[in-house]
């Protein structure tokens, strides 16, 4: 993946762009840290696509729940003092 300073992809923008489209993600730093990855729109729809696919349901978390039948111990808390 090829690293540009966040001036250098402001003024060669076309060629992030270009090289995104082509298949290589092109990552933008910010004061020498990563800031952000450009890459192509089907690939983001692919990543995002995956991702809600690889996600658990609403029934299967409900379903992994302990069913022990044990208790949960109380919460030991006192009253915060109140100005009347």
């Amino acid at each position: 993946m090829a690293d540009w300073a966040l001036q250098d992809a402001k003024n060669r923008f076309s060629a992030v762009v270009d090289a995104a489209m082509g298949g290589r993600p092109q990552r933008v730093t910010r004061r020498g840290k990563p800031a952000v990855v450009v890459l192509a729109a089907d690939e983001y729809e692919r990543l995002c696509h995956l991702e809600k696919a690889q996600a658990p349901t609403f029934a299967e978390l409900l379903l992994a729940i302990p069913q022990g039948g044990g208790e949960f111990e109380p919460m030991r808390l006192r009253p915060r003092a109140v100005d009347l």
